[in-house]
């Protein structure tokens, strides 16, 4: 549960009684549908601390359709969000990228996610702790593995005597989070852990990748 956050996902809760279900909204389920039966879309999964900061990271890349939050690399099934918050279900927050190799590949999508994070902390990131919200980079195939592995043998070495906290698995499932996780840093940019955590975390992401970043959040960048 983010610190700064229990009041307002209380009383967010209580309103619309959704923390008990990870079933996403129809809509959100129709659209979602689509984007899996395109062919010429791929999908990619990353955990690193709190789903809402990586969804909106993954989201402003150029080549990225869809960045849905949810709950991957565990051993329960139909994990909830209050589940996964109690570290019991093995699951981290993760999330789900949609996108077109065409444009941007598994690599820079790894660059990404390596670039956007403390790579050597352990089991959180930021002030987000505890297994629910560690680090892993999940692979699909050998070529991915062996992306990782590459990115990891080469951050190591640069980080050194430090090393990529990040645990690498093999994809086995993504659980789509509660439907009012989805586009949450973007739908609630006042709220404070967004405005204390996720957004200085997606600046400095911007900072760092503006090549890779859509047409318009280019612009927006330049600006600001």
């Amino acid at each position: 549960m983010k610190t700064v956050n229990l009041l307002f996902l209380l009383c967010f809760t209580i309103v619309l009684g959704s923390c008990q279900t990870t079933t996403p909204s129809p809509n959100q389920e129709v659209a979602y549908q689509k984007l899996l039966e395109n062919p010429n879309l791929k999908r990619a999964y990353f955990a690193s601390g709190c789903f809402w900061c990586v969804e909106a990271v993954y989201e402003s890349l150029n080549g990225v359709s869809e960045s849905l939050s949810g709950y991957s690399g565990g051993h329960t099934q139909n994990p909830t969000y209050e589940d996964s918050n109690t570290g019991k279900t093995g699951h981290a927050e993760a999330v789900e990228i949609i996108y077109d190799p065409e444009i941007i590949s598994f690599k820079s999508l790894v660059d990404v996610y390596f670039g956007s994070q403390n790579p050597t902390q352990v089991n959180g990131q930021g002030p987000d702790n505890g297994s629910q919200y560690r680090s892993i980079i999940f692979y699909s195939n050998k070529e991915e593995k062996q992306i990782i592995t590459q990115k990891i043998k080469e951050l190591n070495t640069e980080l050194a005597p430090k090393k990529v906290g990040a645990e690498v698995m093999s994809f086995k499932k993504f659980w789509l989070g509660e439907a009012y996780h989805q586009n949450y840093e973007r739908l609630h940019p006042n709220q404070g852990y967004i405005k204390a955590v996720s957004i200085p975390r997606l600046n400095l992401f911007k900072a760092k990748f503006p090549e890779l970043l859509k047409e318009s959040l280019k612009k927006t960048h330049e600006t600001d």
